[in-house]
């Protein structure tokens, strides 16, 4: 069996919305109920109906404006703009459902340690143990200039400022030693004094004495997540990470991104056994093969759109850090003549939108290379359902990250009919066994 995840790439955002911005005719209200919960909440129970470990939000807190040196693009189309905190949705999704969890994003310059450790120390709390942390640097000098910085630090400064971070968070929590809790009303003793202890850490970027002023979840530590493929990234995911987002073009890629990280982690004395990495995907499912095929051609060739191409080239600015303009250089420029080297957003990322297409120009390039693949998962369900046991063959484990635009059809395309066909093949969980997200995920 394998695990299934969810992406949810716009976060507590604005969903597809507009047929005119090619997202199609199933946007429903998106563009006017997209702040409410009931679009999250019904997500939540149609892939808890489905077996997923979790649904993970994405969040940016900037309006993006690097390419074309404007915000226009980012306002007029709703891309990564509007977005609210996704903090205050986490209790309201489980609340609604029994089993599945939730994954928020925390940014390591945004989010003081022990701020971070309180925060996911009183969801784990009020989710009954269904919460996760993913942890991220952020991207852009945008965001950094939100949060006091003049511009953003370089790559590898951040991930060890990350380092850092997850470690200072994990002591807090870990602060509350067992036992510490008595809670006798009879003989009027709530704890253990001499069982929380300050963390009295001093380090290159952060300072926290401790302990934390609340008890343990049920998790204690919630799971941890985090997406990275420079070497910086990897560290990270290898010392701290319980599930991480993997993010490949291939099997062949997949299975070898696997054994890498397994190896890194187990270089840590961990069992990489309890680390599930997720490859993200954008599978194409409908009722026939045929019909996905023309739903795939039609997709491809919004993609050479001139929005396609506005969208693809907005987001390689956004991806190199804002460093970049893409929407600046001559689209008739050849890759190899344009300098890579002034990003600091997603290294490997932008390396990876580019790589094998050096001798192509930048107008050929965006109208087909794009950060997710399908990884060849398209056609009815029962077609996606066997192509995706296969590739986990190939690769070994763990399980797919879906990344799918956020319409009710597409809820419905995956919990009512690759599910199903999964389940058939006994390639995915027909119930959940655990009672918390770090228990669901090792159930195998």
């Amino acid at each position: 069996m394998f695990h299934l995840s969810w992406f949810l790439g716009d976060g507590f955002g604005i969903h597809p919305w507009s047929a005119a911005n090619g997202d199609g005719p199933w946007v429903g209200n998106n563009v006017n109920d997209w702040m409410e919960p009931d679009i999250y909440i019904d997500l939540a129970t149609s892939l808890e109906r489905a077996g997923f470990d979790y649904i993970l939000f994405e969040d940016t807190s900037m309006v993006e404006d690097s390419y074309n040196g404007s915000a226009d693009t980012s306002l007029r189309r709703g891309l990564m703009a509007p977005k609210n905190d996704p903090m205050p949705l986490v209790p309201i999704i489980t609340r609604a459902t029994k089993h599945i969890g939730i994954i928020p994003t925390v940014s390591t310059i945004q989010y003081p340690p022990y701020l971070a450790a309180r925060l996911y120390t009183t969801l784990d709390h009020l989710t009954k143990g269904r919460v996760g942390m993913n942890v991220v640097t952020s991207v852009t000098d945008r965001v950094a200039q939100n949060f006091g910085y003049e511009r953003h630090l370089d790559h590898d400064e951040r991930y060890r400022m990350a380092m850092e971070w997850t470690d200072v968070v994990l002591q807090l929590q870990n602060s509350w030693k067992d036992g510490a809790i008595v809670a006798d009303p009879e003989a009027g003793v709530y704890a253990d004094h001499t069982k929380v202890l300050p963390i009295d850490h001093k380090g290159e970027f952060f300072s926290s004495r401790g302990p934390l002023n609340t008890i343990p979840g049920p998790q204690r530590t919630p799971p941890i997540c985090s997406a990275g493929s420079s070497e910086a990234g990897r560290d990270l995911a290898a010392k701290y990470d319980d599930t991480m987002i993997s993010l490949v073009k291939t099997p062949a890629e997949g299975k070898a991104y696997r054994e890498d990280m397994r190896k890194r982690v187990a270089a840590y004395g961990r069992n990489p056994d309890d680390v599930k990495f997720l490859f993200l995907v954008s599978p194409t499912i409908a009722a026939t093969d045929a019909e996905a095929a023309a739903q795939l051609e039609a997709a491809a060739a919004w993609k050479a759109s001139d929005k396609g191409i506005e969208y693809n080239l907005w987001n390689m600015s956004y991806t190199s850090g804002g460093r970049i303009d893409f929407g600046g250089i001559d689209p008739d420029t050849l890759i190899r003549d344009i300098d890579l080297s002034k990003q600091n957003g997603e290294h490997t990322s932008i390396l990876n939108l580019f790589k094998g297409h050096e001798d192509k120009t930048l107008r050929e390039v965006v109208a087909s290379s794009h950060q997710v693949s399908d990884m060849g998962l398209h056609g009815s369900p029962d077609t996606v359902a066997e192509r995706m046991g296969e590739i986990m063959d190939e690769i070994g484990g763990d399980g797919f990250l879906v990344y799918m635009p956020t319409t009710r059809i597409n809820m419905a395309m995956v919990a009512d009919g690759l599910a199903p066909a999964l389940r058939r093949r006994g390639l995915i969980r027909t119930e959940y066994t655990g009672a918390t997200l770090r228990e669901n995920l090792l159930a195998f």
